[in-house]
Order: C-alpha cells, then sequence, then structure tokens
C-alpha cells in the first residue's frame, strides 16, 4: 500500500515566501497618475503598451486582446493596445475615450493606479473626475500637431487641481523620423505656455506608444535622449510627503451607533495626526472635547494619520452628524459664510448667477449660489476676460454665497475639505467643480453692487404693462431657483403706503418708500421687480426697464 508524505518543509517554505511576497507588496509605495491630452493623442495606446511591455497582462487578457484586435482593431490585424483600456462599445466605434477607465498594475518597486482620461472637449468634465485624486498626470502630445488647444485646458486644470508632477509625453516621434529638433521646438513651445499658466517645473519625454520607444525600455531610434523611460519615472518620481505636521481635519461620514454603549465617528482623515487624549472640536458648532478611542476593524489605534479611515470616540456626548468636521481644537480653523474659488463649469446648461444649487463639500451638503463671476479664463491666451455666466468646459473666478457656515479651508490647504461639486437641485446632475481660495465671514452681506443688481425697476406709464411684464420675470426667476419678490402700485398702497393720498409729493415719497424697501430685500439675497412708473433718476439705484425692453422675448436677458 503506497502512502502519501506532505513535504512540510517545502509547504511551510511555500507559504512563508507567499506570505514574504504579499508583506512586500504591501509596503510599496502607490502613485496615481492619469494620461490626459488632445483627442488621437495616444492616451489609451499609451497605457496598453506600458502594462504590455511590462509584463503585466493574464493569458486570458492576452488572448482576448490578439482576437479583439483582428475584429475592433485599427493596426491592420496587429495588437491595438487601445483596447486594453477602452471598454465602451461607442469608444472602440469612434476610436476615442469617452469615459475614465482605471487601471491598476504593480511593479517591483510601486504600485499604480493609472486613470485614461478623454481628450475630446465634450468629455473634459471626466478628465476633471480623474484628475481629482491623482498626484501625477502624463500629458500626451501628438508629435506631428504640437500644443493644442486641449493640452492647454488640460495642463491649466492639471496644475489647478494641485498636481505639482507633470510628464510631457511627446508621442508618435515615429510619424516625423524620430527627430530631436522637432521634439525640442514642442517642448520650448510648452515651456512657454508653462510659464504663463504657472506651471514650475515638468519631465519632457520623446515616445512612440504603438512602437514601444522610451516606455519601459530605452529607444535605440533617439540615442540624442539620455533621460529616463516613462516607466523608470513612475517609479521613481518622489510622491509627496505626508504633513503629519499639518493640523488634524477629518470630515464626519457616518455615525455609527450600534448600541446604546458605543457612539462613533467614521470618516477618512484629511490631514493632520490624531491620537487619544487629544483635544478637539467640532465645526460648526465649535464644542469641544477629548478623543477616547481611535477604532479600526483591526483593532484601536494609538496613532492614526492622514489617509487612513477610522471611527473616533469622545470622552461626551456632543451634536456631532454627518458633514460636521473634527479638528484639532489649538489649530481650529474660522467658520465661512461664503467662498471665492476658481470653479470648471461642466454642464450643457450655462451657470445661472443667484440660482441655488447644491453644494458638496467634503461630507456636507447645503445649498449655495454663485453670486457673480470675477473672471473667465481664456486657456490660450491665459488672459483673465471680463466676467460673465459661464458656459461648458469654461474655467472662471466665482463668488458664491452658502446658507450656512462651513470651516474656511482653501483647495491650496487640503484638496479633500478645499474642492467642491455643485449639483443641480432638478436634475441631480455634477455641474460644476470648484477649488476654493477665499472666503467671507458668516453673516457678512455682499458688496452693495451686488445688492443693487438684484433690483429691477419695471418703468413706463402703463400699469397693466408693467404688472404683466414683472410676473413674467418672477416666473423665470423662480424656475432658475431665486428668490423674487414684485413691489407694485397695488402691494404698496395696500400697506406700506396706505396712509399716502394723491400729488407729486405722495407720489414721490411712494418712490422713496419702494426704493427703501427694495434696498433692504435685496441685501437679504432677494430678487425686487419693482413695478412703478419713475423717472431714472427716483429708480435708482439698481437696472431699469422701458416700455420698448418689456417683449416676452427680452424677459431672460433681463432676469439672467
Amino acid at each position: 500500500m503506497a502512502t502519501a508524505f506532505r513535504d512540510v518543509t517545502s509547504a511551510d517554505a511555500a507559504r512563508q515566501a507567499v506570505e514574504n511576497y504579499l508583506a512586500a507588496n504591501q509596503r510599496k509605495s502607490l502613485l496615481r497618475f492619469i494620461t490626459c491630452g488632445s483627442v488621437d493623442d495616444g492616451k489609451s495606446t499609451l497605457i496598453g503598451r506600458l502594462l504590455y511591455d511590462s509584463k503585466l497582462l493574464f493569458e486570458d487578457q492576452l488572448a482576448a486582446l490578439q482576437s479583439e484586435s483582428k475584429t475592433a482593431g485599427t493596426q491592420d490585424g496587429g495588437l491595438d493596445f487601445a483596447l486594453l483600456v477602452d471598454g465602451l462599445g461607442a469608444e472602440r466605434e469612434q476610436g476615442i475615450t469617452i469615459d475614465v477607465a482605471y487601471r491598476f498594475f504593480a511593479t517591483a518597486r510601486r504600485k499604480f493606479i493609472v486613470a485614461d482620461t478623454p481628450g475630446h472637449e465634450q468629455y473634459t468634465r471626466n478628465m476633471v473626475t480623474g484628475a481629482s485624486t491623482a498626484d501625477l498626470a502624463v500629458i500626451l502630445i501628438d508629435a506631428r500637431k504640437g500644443v493644442l488647444i486641449q493640452t492647454r485646458r488640460h495642463s491649466y486644470l492639471v496644475n489647478l487641481l494641485g498636481i505639482r508632477r507633470i510628464v510631457l509625453a511627446i508621442n508618435k516621434m515615429d510619424l516625423v523620423g524620430y527627430d530631436e529638433g522637432h521634439f525640442n521646438e514642442i517642448v520650448e513651445n510648452y515651456r512657454r505656455f508653462a510659464r504663463e499658466a504657472g506651471i514650475e517645473a515638468f519631465v519632457a519625454i520623446p515616445m512612440s506608444g504603438l512602437k514601444g520607444d522610451n516606455i519601459t525600455a530605452a529607444s535605440e531610434a533617439m540615442p540624442w535622449y539620455q533621460g529616463p523611460t516613462l516607466l523608470e519615472h513612475l517609479e521613481t518620481v518622489p510622491l509627496a510627503a505626508t504633513r503629519e505636521a499639518a493640523p488634524f481635519r477629518m470630515a464626519v461620514q457616518w455615525v455609527n451607533r450600534p448600541n446604546s454603549s458605543f457612539r462613533g465617528y467614521a470618516g477618512r482623515i484629511a490631514s493632520g495626526t490624531v491620537r487619544p487624549g487629544d483635544v478637539v472640536s467640532v465645526l460648526p458648532s465649535g464644542q469641544t472635547a477629548r478623543i477616547e478611542r481611535i477604532v479600526t476593524f483591526d483593532g484601536d489605534l494609538s496613532q492614526a494619520n492622514q489617509g487612513q479611515s477610522v471611527a473616533v470616540t469622545l470622552d461626551r456626548e456632543l451634536d456631532c452628524s454627518r458633514g460636521d468636521v473634527i479638528v484639532s481644537a489649538a489649530e481650529r480653523p474660522a467658520l465661512a459664510g461664503g467662498l471665492s474659488a476658481m470653479v470648471v463649469w461642466m454642464s450643457d446648461e450655462p451657470l445661472a448667477t443667484g440660482r441655488s444649487y447644491w453644494l458638496k463639500i467634503g461630507a456636507r451638503t447645503l445649498s449655495a449660489s454663485v453670486d457673480h463671476v470675477d473672471h473667465v479664463v481664456n486657456v490660450s491666451s491665459m488672459e483673465k476676460g471680463d466676467g460673465r455666466p459661464l458656459a461648458l468646459n469654461d474655467i472662471g473666478h466665482c463668488a458664491i454665497r452658502l446658507d450656512r457656515p462651513v470651516p474656511a479651508l482653501s483647495y491650496s490647504e487640503s484638496r479633500v475639505l478645499g474642492g467642491f461639486i455643485l449639483i443641480d437641485k432638478i436634475s441631480h446632475a455634477t455641474v460644476a467643480a470648484g477649488m476654493v481660495d477665499g472666503f467671507t465671514e458668516p453673516g457678512r452681506r455682499k458688496d452693495h453692487a451686488d445688492a443693487e443688481n438684484r433690483i429691477l425697476w419695471v418703468a413706463g406709464p402703463a400699469n397693466a404693462a408693467r404688472t404683466a411684464f414683472a410676473a413674467k420675470a418672477q416666473r423665470r426667476l423662480e424656475a432658475l431657483g431665486r428668490s423674487s419678490f414684485v413691489l407694485d402700485e397695488a402691494v404698496l398702497r395696500s400697506s406700506l403706503s396706505s396712509d399716502l393720498g394723491e400729488g407729486d409729493a405722495a407720489r414721490a415719497e411712494n418712490v422713496r418708500r419702494a426704493r427703501e424697501v427694495a434696498k433692504l430685500m435685496a441685501s437679504a439675497g432677494v430678487h425686487v421687480l419693482v413695478a412703478l412708473d419713475v423717472t431714472p433718476a427716483e429708480a435708482f439705484p439698481g437696472r431699469r426697464i422701458d416700455d420698448s425692453d418689456m417683449g416676452q422675448e427680452r424677459t431672460d436677458q433681463w432676469v439672467i
């Protein structure tokens, strides 16, 4: 009878080898990066080639790539590396990237999460989504086309979103004969733009995603280039150091209350370090307590750092709910009732100043409205144009009013708590992303000019025409989510001016009262439609509409 003996030594050695491998992989640093640029610059092909040359594809993936390249590929039967990333049917039909595709891979030195972002202007919103969590950006340029408008837009956005590590990948060098002079000319053109855009540094690499030049191995066709390959640079680029000395900040995502004896406030630490015994404040209420425990699935911690997801318990019960921010009591930020921010508009419907949107910042969602647009950036010339309602893909600086205070944390201090999105209250679509750079104190009203812009004087001798136009304008304002009020003769004579008689003196006093009431209501954020027959001098402040402007087709022009 045969007896099977287990080789204990080899089994234990194999188990230990696997454990050692997993432990070593766990200790590797993680780099998140994106690829961006203009349409058809070769972003998807570059990522596919990177995975292929790094031997990071499984056999079934390689077999699927070979099969799909014959039917859906664009390389005449050769491997179409873009198919490894472009998964949507529409992407394969059109040969462009539409959605953001994320891929995870690892080498002996580092782990990576790469986001392949769309190049088409129509999908710039998707590029912003991919860049919001990235540490590095690979900006591709087609060597045949040079620096294009979308290259400039993506580069400006990358810098605006706080990404300071930039690789300028001059792709398709095989199509320009691997010419060094052509490469240097593109780099110099980009360097001039980078200075205007505030981009401090970048690393330029000539490459060919299709041929594999300077992707994972140095190109024999470009001996004049002595710098690192793309993979070498990705493996060795320094990561941003965790700011352990930064003040502790954590947005509460969930109040964990499994039973009557435990109440934990769960969230991811946005910055700093926390330990049991630390004194913290809960914002916006300002209540103070001490950290009692730091709880995780694997047990309590003696210290938690930036990036860790934990639940903290406090030494006393206080009002703290989702959206509140727990901060170090010794370095508590002020509260802001309004924000100034760079805003990237991502909706087909233009921005309506004064309209109420949902603003999501950290874990808190609140009502907000854009008071005014200070300027709009021209990404071609980097000039700051006049303020106007933002349209799709516009980038502008805006003043935003909030319905409740939030901690005054800028985007430069915290990408987590200083960045926000605007959401349409009706469609629930995300319409904009913003980066906070300034604040106003709670309760502080905007300047006098902003209040005046909310007063609309509807003049003209015909009472009915004035009131009809004001009613149409009010309906339009309500559709835009703005508070409004019609102040006409009937309202005034039935209440505020009921004591006035007839004659020029009574008429002048009626207009004076209407003017003061309109100013007070406008200062409170209400759009006031004053439907009175007044002279330009009497109507001050605000905007004036005369008889010729009262057509139905003119309503939108005056209320937007």
